[in-house]
């Protein structure tokens, strides 16, 4: 006997608050957009593709253990879905869902032809070996081999991954269809094909966007002080720009500590200390002898002009934000403020230049990457920042007037740019069938 099948199916993504976020953030931007029909916003709150899968990997110690791994296309309606590749502790489907999500919004502010995707492992990168991380991404790559290419799904580096990560799948591939094909992937080493200045380029265009900003609110950066939360690629690479441009980095954390000196820290020696001395495997701030160490839990309220979130998302909480003290804060990271904590930010006059604008200059010279691959044509490193700037520069602004002619923050300005583009491009091509 049929039976009727139940009114609600429940959405296997909504158990993430990352991704409720990202859901909320896009029906925010939605009552700003005029024109769009509804069912086009209930399409974009959904990936179109998600794949889940089980990662065999023999250990070091001969023992086979499971992974899981994820790949998240949001959307394959602009173009070529595009998005890293983040291995972490407790990476899920809802998290990687909401990256995507954010990727797409990122790329359509960026004006990209590419769509949004993510893929995540969940893996601690400090408990397995270099042999053991390739044989995980091999594997992995082997798994999702059936929704990725060059004209279909481009990954990248993320948060655990890195050029030699992509030069692994990128060979993983290149056996698999039986020629060399660089543009699978961006974020690889310039001698397969990578973009010179594509390491630096998302802590480039965050202090690009810096330097628009304080220019905005008349605040010169030569003496001003800047707190960075992350010492990754993003954050060690803004430590390195802020300084060149004389500003004073007084606080610098990463997931293990955090250190201090109100005189600024001297960066050139601080990356000495994290990538050069053999004794910190973990690659940490901790131990820099030229600041004291301070609580993590204190580095977003040292008081500062500049604060740089580039560590991981929802670490500006309501809570956070009361305690936070600047006067710009350049979102280096994927979704670090929550929504309340936006409020409390609004409330206290703080200029918050958005995720989906200030960190986009990592898939916008990844875009270029891909377009130097497709064409067998390399640019050079002072065209590859010019071009940076340009790109970013020219969004920026658009934020902006965006901003001022809605009378709207800064973020939600930014998505309605990003959300709207989409939107449009969706109805535009219609519902198939």
């Amino acid at each position: 006997m049929a039976t009727n099948p139940p009114e609600h199916v429940s959405n296997p993504f909504e158990q993430s608050i990352v991704y409720r976020m990202a859901v909320n953030q896009l029906r925010d931007a939605a009552r700003h957009i005029d024109g769009i029909e509804p069912g086009i916003f209930s399409r974009l709150e959904v990936p179109k593709r998600s794949m889940v899968v089980s990662v065999p990997v023999r250990m070091d110690d001969n023992s086979t253990r499971m992974f899981t791994g994820y790949r998240v296309q949001h959307s394959i309606t602009s173009g070529a879905s595009k998005g890293g590749l983040r291995y972490a502790k407790n990476v899920d489907l809802g998290e990687v869902a909401a990256l995507a999500m954010w990727m797409s919004w990122k790329c359509g502010i960026m004006g990209l032809p590419y769509s949004g995707a993510k893929g995540g492992i969940a893996v601690d990168t400090a408990a397995i070996s270099a042999g053991e991380k390739q044989r995980l991404t091999r594997r992995f790559t082997e798994e999702v081999l059936s929704i990725i290419g060059p004209r279909i799904d481009v990954m990248a580096p993320d948060v655990g991954t890195d050029e030699q990560t992509m030069a692994w799948i990128y060979d993983t591939y290149s056996m698999k269809v039986g020629y060399a094909c660089p543009e699978i992937v961006t974020g690889k080493p310039v001698e397969l094909g990578g973009c010179v200045g594509r390491r630096e380029a998302t802590g480039r265009g965050v202090v690009y966007c810096i330097e628009m900003a304080a220019e905005d609110i008349k605040l010169p950066l030569g003496g001003a002080t800047a707190v960075v939360q992350g010492y990754g690629n993003v954050g060690s690479v803004a430590c390195d720009e802020l300084h060149k441009r004389g500003v004073k980095v007084v606080a610098v954390g990463d997931r293990y500590a955090a250190v201090h000196n109100p005189r600024g820290i001297d960066i050139p020696a601080l990356h000495r200390h994290v990538y050069e001395n053999r004794d910190n495997p973990l690659k940490t701030v901790d131990g820099f002898a030229g600041a004291a160490k301070l609580p993590l839990d204190d580095l977003l309220a040292v008081k500062c002009d500049l604060l740089v979130p580039a560590a991981m998302e929802r670490v500006i909480t309501e809570e956070v934000a009361k305690k936070i003290d600047c006067k710009i804060i350049a979102e280096g990271a994927n979704g670090p403020t929550t929504m309340k904590a936006d409020a409390v930010l609004l409330d206290k006059g703080i200029f918050v230049i958005p995720d989906v604008l200030c960190n986009a200059g990592g898939v916008t010279v990844s875009y270029f990457e891909w377009v130097q691959d497709l064409a067998q044509f390399m640019w050079d490193e002072d065209k590859v920042n010019s071009e940076l700037r340009k790109q970013m520069a020219r969004a920026y602004k658009r934020v902006r007037a965006k901003m001022l002619e809605r009378k709207v923050p800064m973020r939600t300005a930014a998505l309605v740019i990003g959300v709207e583009k989409v939107a449009k491009e969706k109805a535009m091509r219609g519902l198939y069938p």
